[in-house]
């Protein structure tokens, strides 16, 4: 009865220390891959597209019908309100010019000294956009002479799910599709009132004035990239998106904890752009957190040549 009892003592001893010898040489669980909180600049940010256009676009029409007898800008001119763009003769001059011309250079310069072209003159001053004549071109009151614009602006189309967050003076970055790798800078000075509903989706103009002017490549009606800047922190402290869980309405990061399960620690956000979350309060310069489901490696592990049935190099 002694040997019975004492075996089965020592067989729960040994059972013990096979438990005990398990548990501590069991290989953790891939919780997950730990990095370290970060600092660095940090934008929200709303994107958009739009286009290059004249603030205000006055189109030139000629007051009387006749022909174009030499036009004076080209497209890209600047002009003051008041400077003569082109000269045309009225129908009733062409008919004498031409026939004063039939008759030799005398009566052409007769006719010319008595009987004046008109004037075609610029109402406004700025930028000239559109030449849309030649010399000798016919043209009536309905003609399109030239088109002005007093300066270039950028107009975006911003989706009504993002128009709350656009407000007057805000700062912008502006990429053109014909310049990818030139950006300019500007500033939200109005937001129109009326959407737009394009394929039922609705959309509202804002306008941005490129700091100090558009630049000199930009051209009416190019497409633009525009990113409004929400919120911008040159020093935030940030972790990435995918580290930071919802659970019960509260924001959570799982931490690192040696030799034991991690711990939630609840944490308040600030800046999200979709790929960092800014961390507020709750985490701290040098702490560490869980990214769920990446494979943590060790930074100090090594390979040994003879694992997965690998061979061991053969000394030279």
């Amino acid at each position: 009865m002694r040997k019975i009892v004492a075996s089965g003592f020592l067989g729960l001893v040994l059972i013990g220390a096979w438990f005990y010898w398990h548990k501590k040489n069991e290989k953790p669980k891939d919780l997950g891959k730990i990095i370290l909180v970060r600092r660095g600049p940090l934008e929200e940010t709303v994107e958009a597209t739009g286009n290059v256009a004249p603030l205000n676009r006055v189109e030139i029409k000629p007051a009387i019908s006749g022909r174009i007898d030499k036009y004076l800008v080209d497209e890209g001119s600047v002009v003051k309100a008041g400077q003569v763009v082109a000269w045309m003769s009225s129908s009733d001059r062409v008919a004498i010019m031409d026939a004063a011309r039939s008759q030799g250079p005398k009566a052409l310069k007769r006719w010319e000294d008595s009987y004046k072209p008109t004037p075609v003159i610029a109402p406004i001053s700025g930028v000239v956009i559109l030449r849309n004549i030649v010399d000798g071109q016919t043209v009536d009151a309905a003609t399109v002479l030239f088109a002005m614009s007093d300066r270039l602006i950028v107009v975006a189309q911003v989706d009504e799910t993002d128009i709350g967050k656009i407000h007057l003076g805000m700062p912008a970055k502006i990429v053109l599709d014909a310049y990818p790798n030139r950006t300019a800078t500007g500033k939200v000075f109005d937001i129109l009132h009326e959407g737009v509903n394009t394929a039922n989706v609705i959309t509202y103009n804002v306008k941005i004035n490129p700091d100090g002017g558009a630049p000199s490549y930009y051209k009416s009606q190019m497409t633009a990239n525009v990113t409004f800047i929400v919120k911008d922190n040159k020093n935030a402290l940030f972790v990435p998106a995918v580290a930071v869980q919802q659970k019960k309405g509260k924001n959570v990061v799982l931490i690192p904890v040696p030799n034991g399960h991690p711990e939630e620690k609840i944490v308040s956000l600030g800046i999200q752009d979709g790929t960092n979350d800014e961390i507020l309060s709750g985490l701290k310069d040098g702490d560490s957190v869980i990214i769920p489901g990446e494979r943590y490696v060790p930074r100090h592990a090594q390979t040994s040549p003879l694992a997965f049935g690998g061979k061991k190099k053969k000394s030279s």
